[in-house]
């Protein structure tokens, strides 16, 4: 049984992640904003009020879990809003860039005393965040918010590695959320796929960029 701590916890995939941590016997840490009736009767702890793109609100989860072991963070809480290059609102731009990558950042920073020799973090970022695999352009705060949390998940990679800290950086799929408008897989199947890849994650392969399905990504 490990510990583990997902942000985002309250709906779609974070939610999925919790309930089938918490089916396979995980003692599940569910983080957010805001519980939803869903979360709230997983059976797992809730820590509500959290922000992760805010450094007092991420102090203050750190402070609640002093001295609590973690054995697996999946950085997982996240927002898209899309754009194109006629639509571009720099304030929101830097508001996913918060959230989706210096949240990531925040959260595993402020947890540090939580990990140990054996933890593992992952991070949920995007195939869009990949340079290589960019065919059709378009939402630019979305894509450099997600390139970005690739960089700081390949930071943490070399910076936790010698205190036996693996990191994998992970594209849930096009998952059915209301940040995709319902199109795509069940968050339930996407869970699934992240889960095992957390699994297989080890020191061997920290630093991978991982599709839920299981196969390597391009950077």
């Amino acid at each position: 049984m490990a510990t583990v701590l997902v942000t985002g916890c309250n709906r779609g995939i974070g939610l999925q992640l919790c309930t089938q941590l918490h089916a396979r016997g995980d003692q599940v840490i569910g983080v957010c904003r805001s519980a939803s009736p869903e979360s709230s009767a997983l059976g797992v702890r809730v820590i509500e009020g959290i922000d992760v793109s805010d450094g007092d609100s991420v102090a203050s989860l750190a402070h609640t879990l002093d001295g609590e072991p973690i054995d697996i963070l999946i950085n997982n809480a996240g927002i898209l809003r899309s754009d194109s290059l006629e639509s571009i609102d720099y304030d929101v731009m830097l508001q996913q860039y918060r959230v989706n990558t210096l949240g990531p950042l925040r959260v595993t920073q402020a947890l540090l005393g939580n990990l140990h020799e054996g933890s593992k973090v992952a991070i949920v970022s995007s195939r869009v965040g990949s340079i290589a695999d960019n065919s059709s352009g378009n939402n630019y705060g979305y894509r450099v918010s997600k390139v970005g949390a690739n960089m700081v998940g390949m930071n943490l990679r070399h910076d936790l590695d010698p205190r036996g800290i693996a990191v994998a950086l992970l594209h849930p799929g096009l998952v059915a959320t209301d940040m995709t408008g319902g199109a795509g897989i069940s968050p339930s199947e996407s869970a699934k796929g992240l889960i095992e890849r957390i699994d297989e994650l080890s020191l061997e392969n920290t630093g991978s960029f991982w599709h839920a399905e299981g196969y390597t990504l391009p950077w």
